[in-house]
């Protein structure tokens, strides 16, 4: 358990999905925790997993879906560099100079994290934003998951400083 903090809940998972509304265009979603600040309620994530839709197979064209996590609202798909990203997932099809639909990749970012770790962040706020993004596909996609965390109530300097940490880094 992290200093300060006292769990409130076992772990809950909450899912959750974004889509794209014109292919290749940004789409972020925003997810309610309904935590109640006046308590001092933080939300401890544990774990997420990440399916991020199929790029399209397209000859001779690079083709993307890229998704992330993140404690704040954003105007561009987040990477692990961005201090609120909690995790990421990238679908490629490298296919420029093939006369096919390419070669397929894929990433993946705190879906599984190392059992020494206790946490992979603290949402101090009431939500939690998922975007996406595809680059050169034909059909709009989608990307969905679930985040695995608890409940936590935190003394009243460290959910300030979580607060103030979270909003400033935005």
């Amino acid at each position: 358990m992290p200093a300060g903090l006292k769990a409130t809940s076992s772990t809950v998972s909450i899912g959750f999905t974004v889509s794209e509304a014109v292919p290749n265009t940004f789409a972020q979603t925003q997810v309610d925790l309904n935590l109640s600040p006046l308590d001092r309620e933080v939300f401890v994530v544990q774990a997420i997993d990440l399916t991020c839709g199929p790029a399209d197979a397209i000859a001779g064209v690079d083709t993307s879906m890229n998704g992330s996590v993140t404690s704040t609202r954003q105007t561009a798909v987040a990477t692990l560099a961005d201090s609120n990203c909690l995790a990421i997932a990238l679908n490629q099809i490298r296919a420029a100079g093939f006369v096919d639909g390419g070669v397929g990749f894929s990433q993946t970012a705190g879906e599984s994290p190392n059992t020494l770790l206790e946490y992979i962040g603290i949402i101090a706020t009431n939500d939690f934003f998922v975007q996406t993004q595809g680059t050169n596909n034909l059909v709009a996609h989608s990307m969905t998951g679930k985040l695995y965390g608890y409940r936590a109530t935190a003394s009243a300097d460290v959910f300030a400083a979580l607060v103030q940490s979270e909003v400033l880094s935005a």
